[in-house]
């Protein structure tokens, strides 16, 4: 494996989980077979994530566009996330990480609903990596639902439009308490982020891989995360202030 530097992890990672089903049929298996097999790699990675002290993961397990797709195929994806939450809760709580979901909830059937719900309320109190699992989530979606909830507070007097920062709209977001992501992992080879965290990926660092996510292997994680840890994030700085910068904290 990829050798990596404590130090230089990304404090929140976000993974667009990609290419079960085409993993599926290549192999003239039912698409759910590879969201199946797709669930032992998210048990791998939450696992590593919170080994290597990762503060927080973010997973794109089901978005907004998910929901036009085949109704059986819809349904056995719900079937599976009740599932995973249900099997996984009591490994999250042995080690101490804590559940949150974003997304249009409500969308949900009411089964999968309780769920989460169950699982959030358990793991609450848990103090180690935070995992994010966005659930019937477009970044659209999330950005124009902010709007309507700044308005409506504007429109109250509770806010004035003079005290609408940057900070301030982000914290009306799904993600609201949630520092943005470091880093962003996508498998299968598609080069976009499809209406994922639009404004919270502003500065984030990309990562493509034409590895589908059944088969991104704990290697391949690591691998990823080397090549996060070989970047200058320089947030419109130049090198040579960097470089100062270091200079000076190291005098």
């Amino acid at each position: 494996m990829e050798p990596l530097e404590p130090g230089k992890l990304p404090t929140h990672l976000a993974v667009i989980m990609d290419g079960n089903g085409r993993w599926a049929q290549q192999r003239m298996l039912k698409r759910i077979v590879g969201h199946q097999r797709g669930a032992e790699t998210i048990k791998m990675v939450v696992e590593q994530a919170s080994l290597l002290g990762i503060r927080y993961l973010t997973l794109f397990a089901f978005s907004s566009e998910n929901w036009s797709r085949p109704a059986m195929e819809v349904k056995a994806l719900m079937a599976l996330l009740k599932k995973y939450i249900r099997q996984e809760t009591a490994r999250m709580m042995r080690k101490n990480i804590r559940y949150n979901v974003i997304g249009n909830r409500s969308e949900l059937p009411d089964d999968v609903n309780a769920t989460l719900e169950d699982a959030i309320r358990e793991t609450s109190g848990n103090t180690g990596m935070v995992l994010t699992l966005a659930l019937s989530y477009g970044g659209r979606q999330e950005i124009s639902m902010a709007a309507r909830r700044l308005a409506r507070d504007v429109a109250a007097g509770t806010v004035r439009p003079d005290d609408i920062t940057m900070e301030l709209f982000s914290g009306y977001l799904d993600t609201g308490g949630l520092p943005d992501p470091d880093f962003l992992i996508r498998t299968s080879g598609e080069m976009r982020i499809s209406n994922f965290l639009l404004w919270q990926l502003a500065y984030t660092e990309l990562y493509f891989t034409e590895t589908y996510w059944p088969d991104f292997t704990i290697n391949e994680f690591h691998k990823a995360l080397a090549d996060f840890q070989s970047r200058e994030r320089r947030f419109g700085k130049t090198s040579d202030q960097l470089l100062n910068r270091g200079s000076l904290l190291n005098a």
